[in-house]
């Protein structure tokens, strides 16, 4: 059985993309560990990482979501665990969910540091495991040559097997190969793929803005599938916005108290994707009636307006167990852009 652990030099490299999209393309009996969880659901009185549960609902996996993470936070994990209870645990998992699979997949935290306290940073989960690690970089092009020097000179991947990178959301691929790519293989790198960036994936549903903001569908439910590509803080007066254009987009959603029933209902009336509101306060039941009419969900969250435009600047816009079209995408951008070969003779080893 092949482990293959992937980790990022950055937040939001894709990670988990790669995943499905290999997992799709390699089309073998799969396994997946996020032992380190990040991205919580609550659900059934049960934590659970919306990673796992993403892949156990893509692939059919016959293990539970939270059985394939050991914990969510440093202070619990820090007092709970030592270095050898974390390493008994992991193993454990990992038995658990490789049971007559072909390969596993274990994803890393945030990042390849993110854990390092508490024994499950990147390079000690595929020490433990005996797997295999692959490192996404993501970025402009200063970033990703800044990460990859960085690599190169203070981060030691001898002692286990080092596959490679994989270069994710290139702007301009052409260019990168022809400028960039010779001086990251002048590195000794090993670069198993230059991924072009997909503007298809970055978009997201209302519905899942609405499950990762934790926020109550007060009216429009039948409209959560609306697409989503922009986020605007309705933070100007009525007049002002029905002249912006940034109000006039059918795929933007609108951040706004809910005692600003001039810009929901301007909002309404210019057909957006969902409104939020902020603070906690509920519109009228006239706007409540109208949005459910419509179909433009309102979706209630209890922060302020612009601390929920902050939180949703941190959303990673991941597929969606439904979601079939965004998950075609990643299997393409994988089979043409990622070199299987080195997943495949890993197989045959």
């Amino acid at each position: 059985m092949d482990k293959f652990v992937i980790t990022s030099m950055r937040q939001g490299a894709g990670k988990t993309s790669l995943i499905i999209g290999l997992a799709r393309t390699l089309n073998k009996k799969i396994g997946y560990l996020k032992p380190f969880g990040a991205r919580l659901l609550y659900k059934k009185k049960q934590l659970w990482d919306y990673d796992a549960a993403l892949m156990t609902h893509i692939f059919n996996l016959e293990e539970n979501p939270e059985d394939m993470s050991i914990g969510f936070h440093h202070s619990k994990l820090l007092y709970s665990l030592d270095e050898k209870a974390t390493e008994a645990k992991l193993l454990k998992a990992l038995d658990h969910i490789g049971k007559n699979k072909d390969l596993i997949f274990v994803e890393a935290g945030k990042d390849i540091f993110y854990g390092t306290s508490v024994y499950l940073d990147a390079i000690s989960l595929t020490k433990i495991v005996e797997g295999q690690l692959l490192i996404m970089v993501s970025g402009d092009e200063d970033t990703i040559i800044d990460d990859m020097s960085f690599l190169k000179k203070y981060i030691r991947l001898d002692g286990f097997h080092f596959m490679g990178v994989v270069i994710n959301k290139v702007v301009n691929i052409d260019d990168f190969n022809d400028v960039y790519l010779p001086r990251i293989r002048q590195m000794g790198i090993p670069v198993l793929g230059v991924v072009p960036s997909f503007p298809e994936l970055t978009y997201f549903t209302a519905r899942y803005l609405a499950d990762r903001m934790f926020a109550k569908v007060l009216a429009g439910e039948s409209g959560l599938n609306r697409q989503v590509r922009n986020i605007v803080v309705g933070s100007m007066g009525g007049d002002s916005a029905t002249k912006s254009p940034l109000f006039q987009d059918h795929h933007q959603v609108v951040i706004a108290s809910g005692d600003r029933s001039d810009l929901i209902l301007m909002s309404l009336e210019n057909n957006v994707a969902a409104i939020i509101l902020s603070n906690n306060i509920v519109p009228s039941p006239v706007i409540l009636s109208k949005a459910e009419t419509l179909g433009i969900p309102l979706l209630l969250v209890s922060t302020d307006t612009h601390e929920t435009a902050r939180q949703i600047d941190g959303i990673e816009p991941l597929p969606t167990k439904d979601d079939i079209e965004k998950i075609n995408i990643i299997e393409k951008m994988v089979t043409d852009h990622v070199d299987l070969k080195a997943f495949t003779k890993s197989a045959k080893a």
